[in-house]
């Protein structure tokens, strides 16, 4: 799964602080001072510092709710790293309670939701990132193999028919496609038609619970 550099939400941390520089009163130029020091803090991969100013700085202003989001991205991607993976989801889920739209941090925090073997909440970041990018084929490819896995044979090529109608040629759909219809020709074998009776015992053969002498 791709991870964009954390060095990418650093500059467009500073981007976002420095444009709104010009302080108007005393809130305001707290709240600014306060996010330039968390700037600085993220910038020293002092993550938990920057983590506490710039949540006060968005106490006083919340146009820096989304560098908020940032840093806590960038600590999720720490915790991740370091094999925290509790603190990582945490993380991930203060990230989109200020940036719900995000996709991004649906797609990071399943990642982390797969490795700790929580298929059920991956497979709803998954479906959430596929209502907010609903023609990126990845999304449909991360769903499927979590429906494979869990033996949903029908919602897995479901997925797997939407990719294929957006790239023919993708090698990881057309190889799944062709397990699934596997599996599911071998369920026709085993499932019997229905109305189907069973076989009446041969004449002669003991009843159940009848003793032979």
């Amino acid at each position: 799964m791709k991870k964009y550099p954390a060095l990418i939400l650093i500059i467009a941390l500073g981007a976002c602080i420095s444009q709104g520089a010009a302080p108007h009163g005393g809130k305001e130029n707290e709240a600014n001072r306060l996010a330039r020091e968390g700037a600085d803090a993220s910038k020293s991969q002092d993550y938990d510092k920057a983590v506490e100013l710039l949540r006060k700085a968005t106490d006083l202003d919340h146009k820096y709710a989304t560098d908020l989001a940032a840093v806590y991205q960038q600590r999720g991607f720490n915790y991740a790293k370091d094999n925290r993976y509790p603190d990582a989801i945490a993380d991930f889920d203060a990230a989109l309670k200020l940036k719900p739209d995000d996709v991004r941090i649906y797609e990071q925090r399943a990642a982390i939701e797969m490795k700790v073997q929580e298929y059920d909440k991956a497979l709803a970041d998954y479906s959430a990132a596929i209502k907010l990018k609903p023609n990126d084929v990845k999304y449909y490819l991360y769903r499927s193999y979590i429906y494979e896995l869990n033996g949903d044979t029908k919602n897995s090529m479901a997925d797997t028919e939407k990719v294929l109608k957006m790239d023919p040629n993708n090698v990881e759909a057309k190889a799944r496609k062709v397990r699934l219809e596997q599996r599911q020709a071998q369920n026709l074998e085993l499932t019997p038609p229905p109305g189907a009776s069973p076989k009446a015992s041969p004449k002669g053969s003991p009843k159940r619970g009848h003793k032979q002498p």
